[in-house]
């Protein structure tokens, strides 16, 4: 029974970090209040599978270059040039925001378009993203106490 909460724990997470609307956290606060699962294994696996949601992000930012220079491609130049002179203002440690609501999925994207080096955007992302998930866990198992 808990190996169905830790998979969908980690769907959710691969999901949410995506374009689409999905609560992690949510299921995440769920799971720790319930008898048979660790708390640091749920932090773990919510915080795994964000990541790589995130990492899908950043492929199909790498992918979408291929086709800047077709008439059809949904961003123009111009946008694309300054989305890229915000992200390079800010820099990449605005990846640390990759946790955040309605800005850290689009991010996340624009740093695969970008060109951001993967082996920072992977170590920047993690953190951000499993640091959201700690701090989730330990709000609901005080909340629940």
């Amino acid at each position: 029974m808990s190996s169905l909460g830790y998979l969908g724990l980690f769907l959710t997470a691969f999901f949410a970090a995506t374009l689409l609307p999905i609560q992690s956290e949510a299921v995440l606060a769920a799971l720790t209040v319930q008898k048979g699962f660790s708390l640091w294994w749920l932090v773990l696996v919510a915080g795994v599978g964000n990541t790589l949601g995130s990492v899908v992000n950043w492929c199909l930012g790498r992918w979408c270059l291929h086709f800047q220079d077709r008439r059809w491609f949904p961003v123009p130049k111009a946008a694309l040039a300054k989305a890229q002179d915000r992200f390079q203002r800010w820099g990449v440690w605005s990846l640390l925001l990759a946790w955040t609501p309605f800005i850290g999925d689009p991010l996340t994207f624009a740093a695969g378009v970008l060109r951001v080096r993967f082996d920072l955007f992977l170590l920047l992302v993690a953190i951000s993203k499993f640091s959201r998930y700690i701090v989730v866990a330990y709000i609901a198992v005080y909340a629940a106490t």
